[in-house]
């Protein structure tokens, strides 16, 4: 059994992003809602009206692939959920095969990244890592990443439809957006976007990293490398992208303190929502949470909520827990299918330590000033 920690719950980093002048509110139910094992949780709605996600370390399997059917209870009177999650695929990618890297984890460096569903087929980013090698600031790192594809909703798997290698240093951790609706049909262009969770030094990380990066790709050539290309920065108020990943921007930049995140559309709001997560000390200062040997490593975590009009930025911070789970929780994501009340209640998706450790369901209701700004 474990033994609980007693934080000082001092003041921790703060975000260098403004107050929201348009979510006044942001408050969430106390009560949580825990179904399958695993953590990380990336999610995307597919054709099919279902929401598929993939999920790392459960099943004796360092990576498999779930369906959720159904919705959250809307009534805050309600004791029980109305979803389901399902286990589809308890290996889509085998470790023995993939894991044979010095600079990888042997048993567990295979971890679900990014998810999306286009059209009925799922592209699923997925991530080979190892559990740090810096002493002083032992972060998860990721060194490449690629994309496995499904036209069975993750039945059965192409693990070749993209070399290992697709995505390397600062972009090895692929982070789809999500937006479109079901199965991408609602998009308003022709592109899939993703972020990059990176480090100052040009390294991947999954925990307490200082950046993220914004790509996009047309829908029709995802697996194509050459078809990608990245955000670097505005000329007259609109985006500028380049082939030349080098010369990527930084869209949100959180030293020490950015998570492994991700984004959604909230279309009742017209902003994106981005979750960031971040582990800390017992004095507020960042602290990995792969820093020391499990389990003594497990320290809390800030959770902060942002909104932004464009992928790019300017985001404005609209929540702040500086304290956030029951043991450090991690990895926010609201599924664009779980939005409701013209985007004014949502429902998050996380993982955290211990009692945590699966698919933590929690509502968020906000509230907003009159005038969309």
């Amino acid at each position: 059994m474990k033994q609980e920690k007693s934080y000082r719950i001092t003041k921790a980093s703060t975000p260098p992003y403004p107050p929201s002048d348009y979510i006044t509110g942001a408050k969430f139910d106390q009560k949580r809602y825990h179904q399958g094992n695993g953590d990380m949780w990336p999610l995307t709605w597919g054709l099919d009206g279902h929401l598929y996600g993939g999920a790392g370390d459960n099943r004796l399997s360092p990576m498999n692939f779930w369906r959720v059917r159904g919705e959250p209870q809307l009534s805050q009177k309600s004791q029980q959920s109305a979803w389901f999650a399902d286990l589809i695929n308890n290996m889509p990618v085998d470790p023995i095969i993939f894991c044979r890297r010095p600079d990888v984890d042997a048993a567990m460096g295979i971890k679900p990244a990014g998810l999306i569903d286009v059209e009925g087929c799922m592209y699923f980013a997925v991530e080979l890592q190892n559990y740090g090698t810096n002493p002083e600031f032992t972060r998860q790192e990721n060194v490449c990443g690629w994309i496995i594809t499904s036209w069975d909703y993750g039945k059965t798997w192409n693990i070749s439809a993209t070399p290992t290698d697709f995505f390397t240093g600062r972009l090895s951790s692929v982070h789809f957006v999500q937006q479109g609706g079901p199965g991408y049909r609602n998009a308003s262009d022709e592109y899939i976007y993703a972020i990059f969770p990176c480090g100052h030094d040009g390294k991947s990380y999954w925990e307490n990293g200082d950046c993220l990066l914004l790509g996009r790709v047309p829908t029709k050539h995802i697996i194509d490398r050459d078809f990608w290309e990245f955000y670097t920065g505005c000329q007259n108020d609109m985006p500028v992208w380049s082939k030349d990943d080098s010369q990527a921007a930084e869209i949100f930049t959180y030293y020490h303190m950015c998570g492994e995140n991700h984004i959604s559309y909230n279309a009742g709001l017209g902003r994106y929502i981005l979750g960031n997560y971040s582990f800390l000390d017992d004095e507020g200062n960042p602290r990995p949470n792969h820093q020391g040997k499990w389990p003594d490593s497990a320290y809390r975590s800030q959770l902060t909520l942002y909104e932004s009009r464009n992928l790019w930025g300017p985001w404005k911070l609209f929540y702040q827990d500086d304290n956030w789970g029951t043991y450090g929780d991690y990895q926010p994501v609201f599924p664009e299918k779980w939005m409701y009340n013209n985007g004014k209640t949502m429902f998050m998706v996380s993982s955290g330590t211990y009692d945590d450790y699966n698919f933590t369901v929690q509502r968020l209701d906000i509230t907003t000033t009159s005038q969309n700004r």
